[in-house]
């Protein structure tokens, strides 16, 4: 799991952190004196905030937030005392309940456990947003205006251009904003830095593909694509939008970069 990876990578960190500082100090000998003072001066610039009297305290309320934000999403499946026992066991270097072995054979358990969750609550939120799309799609088509393709993409001409319309393996030059049905805004050229993207129709979504072929140049189109136009069930990682969401695209295409004849 991501929390699980994150907090090894911390503590592996924090070890070579540790292997540095007594590397420096190896070299450091003889000026012991000046370091002092470093640390002094360091003491000095510590911030004063309440509830954590030094800099070690400060730092180590700090090292409990991190990972706090990295235990967020397992909170409800975790008991926070004993998650604070294990540390304490295992920095003190003291009696353990589990052996190492004991240890990994519950690690794996527990992270099978959670990604099967994970998966039923995927699968329930894309049961959840079909439903809505379709209900959505089902209502946005008897709209004035609103087209349906035999494929069940959903376009609207805002302006109509005169231009060449895209064909087979052509890349075209747009400016796009992309949103969810609840208008929040997952990407757009301008968040991109506001110049014009230059896509290849092969390597966009289905219902991408099959909107900015129907476009003269010089046309504004929106978009409602489906959910099997779209992404599907299978979202790509860190992706801004859950499973099975119904995108909604405004689209201006400005250009067509030919696919070079062979």
């Amino acid at each position: 799991m991501k929390s699980c990876s994150v907090l090894a990578v911390t503590a592996l960190a924090a070890a070579l952190s540790l292997a540095a500082c007594d590397k420096t100090a190896d070299k450091a000998a003889g000026k012991e004196s000046a370091d002092k003072s470093a640390v002094a001066e360091g003491a000095k610039d510590a911030k004063t905030i309440p509830g954590l009297k030094d800099e070690k305290a400060q730092a180590s309320y700090v090292v409990g937030l991190t990972m706090g934000k990295q235990l967020a999403d397992i909170k409800s499946d975790i008991e926070l005392e004993t998650v604070v026992r294990g540390l304490k066991d295992e920095l003190s270097g003291g009696k353990k309940l589990v052996d190492d072995g004991q240890a990994r054979e519950i690690m794996a358990g527990f992270m099978e456990k959670m990604q099967a969750k994970m998966m039923a609550e995927q699968m329930a939120k894309a049961r959840k947003n079909t439903e809505e799309g379709q209900k959505f799609l089902a209502e946005n088509g008897k709209k004035e205006g609103v087209k349906t393709t035999a494929s069940g993409l959903q376009y609207q001409v805002v302006t109509e251009g005169k231009g060449a319309k895209p064909g087979e393996g052509d890349a075209v030059k747009v400016k796009y904003k992309g949103t969810l049905l609840d208008g929040t805004e997952f990407d757009s050229t301008e968040k991109q830095g506001g110049e014009p993207a230059v896509l290849p129709l092969d390597r966009v979504i289905p219902g991408w593909a099959e909107g900015i072929r129907l476009m003269p140049v010089g046309s504004k189109y929106k978009f409602w694509i489906p959910s099997n136009l779209g992404y599907g069930e299978q979202v790509p990682p860190g992706a801004p939008f859950p499973p099975n969401a119904t995108l909604v695209f405004d689209v201006e295409l400005l250009d067509i970069v030919k696919a070079p004849k062979h």
